[in-house]
């Protein structure tokens, strides 16, 4: 009798490469995963679901599927995914990071031409009868400045298209190594000093705290008022209400924007004006795009399933991984998240420390781990465990990892240590204790300390002298932010010391922005790690 076949469950229409992918050593089957009821009941045995975006692979999803080993998603958002429940049951989530890159890189290329020489609108008056030539007198891309936030992937297949035009770029990343980016023959510049000199900015970053409305009311006052926006990245990172009054008001010529903070987007206020180019969310809707998501998430589902390493694995490694290496993952991952936090040039060396008893084993996850949370918060597109150490390679940053068995405090310590471009260095370490095996943080930047890791931490240096913990219950207080926990250390008497607070919710940037003026401090950061 011969072994049964995984089941391989296709919840939304897939290409025939796709199928082709997978092979045959599954059994394939189909159901509407839009359909919620045909969904739960087919899910029930599947071993893998690969899905586009129109399914719901939700905790109640996860729970009713007993066989579960990987969700693949045909594409690069994971909104549809809850990645959450599924590391908890221990269900790998895997998508395809660089589906869409070139698909993406054209559109803005196309958004960049539409509002150059005006193509959408001048194509509409003629469809009505109207001639209107001079009307739509639009402007030659050559010898204009392109200005890229965010000069990842994505970013450098713009570079190289706007470059045919004969156009100039310039960029800020404070990411990328002015090495990486004379590689590309981008010039570095500050936020501030591209906005001023751009004649076309377009955004690729990832969604976060820190981005959201990055391009906002403050951002187009120091534009040009001849200067086009762009956006094709993430809905947010362009301030909506505050794109409208610019556009208005004329302090921008106009805008072309793929993506929108509620999605469909049918009713934002821009739509209707003329100086602004729209469409719907169509950054990866090529066939080109869809036929490489559905092959690449096929290919990583039969890894999944051989049990082998997945590159484009999200919330596990996979592949064979030591139990006693295993628990590190998620932890060296928030730490990789808090050093970003903490840098304030861009980074042109990263340390992996392992010490302690697991050493002796093979711990090359970590390394990726810490790669990806060091990442995760600065480029636009999904970092995985093979990319995250060509994104540090295309940024011109150096990595090692660096292994002891020796470890003084603790059975095993986590470090992340990197070199800055002005010569300074950071650093971040972390362990797990107790039965429990609870994720702590134990130093900052050579400080030693010791406190449970949190998803809202405040990590703030200031001189040493009384009343400044003081200062900061107050002003947290006063606000409405919960401290859960609190650690301060200091190297002397009257220098230099390191607070570490762990608070309930995020802090508001007023807040940070009070704490910094009232006690002084040379750093004040908040990590934010609610996922």
């Amino acid at each position: 009798m011969s072994a049964t076949k995984p089941v391989v469950l296709l919840a939304e229409e897939l290409s025939p490469a796709t199928v082709e992918a997978l092979g045959p050593d599954f059994e394939i089957r189909q159901t509407d995963g839009s359909d919620r009821a045909q969904l739960l009941s087919a899910i029930v045995d599947a071993d893998a679901i690969l899905v586009r975006s129109a399914t719901q692979v939700d905790a109640e999803a996860i729970a009713a599927a007993k066989n579960l080993k990987v969700i693949a998603r045909a594409g690069v958002g994971l909104d549809n995914v809850d990645i959450k429940a599924a590391t908890q049951a221990g269900v790998m989530v895997v998508n395809a990071p660089t589906s869409n890159i070139v698909s993406a890189a054209e559109l803005t290329i196309g958004h960049i031409l539409s509002l150059a020489r005006h193509i959408p609108a001048a194509s509409t008056a003629l469809k009505n009868g109207e001639w209107k030539r001079s009307k739509y007198t639009g402007t030659e891309l050559l010898e204009k400045k392109l200005g890229i936030i965010g000069l990842g992937r994505i970013g450098a297949l713009i570079t190289e298209r706007a470059k045919a035009f004969g156009m100039e770029v310039i960029a800020y990343d404070p990411y990328v190594t002015s090495a990486r980016a004379a590689s590309l023959g981008v010039q570095l510049v500050t936020l501030d000093e591209l906005l001023e000199q751009s004649d076309f900015v377009t955004i690729h970053m990832p969604r976060t705290p820190e981005t959201l409305g990055m391009i906002g009311t403050e951002a187009f006052k120091k534009m040009k008022k001849t200067s086009y926006v762009i956006n094709v990245a993430r809905g947010g990172l362009v301030d909506e209400a505050a794109l409208n009054t610019a556009l208005r008001d004329g302090e921008i010529a106009g805008a072309g924007i793929d993506v929108f903070v509620k999605e469909p987007a049918t009713d934002v206020d821009f739509l209707g004006l003329d100086n602004v180019i729209v469409t719907p969310h169509l950054g990866a809707s090529t066939d080109e795009a869809q036929e490489k998501a559905g092959v690449s998430v096929a290919r990583s589902v039969r890894l999944a399933l051989a049990g082998e390493l997945v590159p484009d694995a999200v919330n596990v490694a996979g592949g064979v991984i030591a139990a006693d290496v295993r628990p590190g993952i998620p932890l060296i991952e928030k730490l990789g998240r808090i050093f970003t936090a903490l840098t304030h040039a861009s980074v042109t060396q990263i340390d992996v420390e392992v010490a302690g008893e697991i050493a002796a084993l093979d711990v090359k996850a970590l390394e990726l781990s810490a790669l990806k949370g060091v990442f995760k918060d600065v480029v636009s597109e999904q970092v995985s465990y093979v990319n995250a150490p060509i994104l540090a390679e295309q940024r011109g940053i150096n990595t090692r990892l660096i292994t002891t068995l020796e470890s003084a405090d603790y059975r095993n310590v986590l470090t992340i240590r990197g070199a800055l471009s002005d010569d300074s260095q950071i650093s971040v370490s972390g362990t797990l204790t107790g039965p429990k095996q609870i994720q702590k943080i134990v130093g900052v930047n050579g400080y030693e300390l010791e406190i449970p890791m949190s998803d809202h931490l405040l990590v703030i240096s200031y001189a040493d002298r009384p009343g400044v913990v003081g200062t900061l219950g107050r002003l947290l207080g006063e606000n409405g932010v919960n401290i859960a926990g609190m650690q301060v250390a200091r190297h002397s008497e009257g220098g230099q010391a390191l607070a570490l607070i762990t608070v309930d919710s995020s802090v508001p940037q007023g807040v940070l922005e009070s704490i910094k003026t009232e006690i002084g401090a040379t750093v004040t950061r908040e990590v934010d790690l609610e996922d």
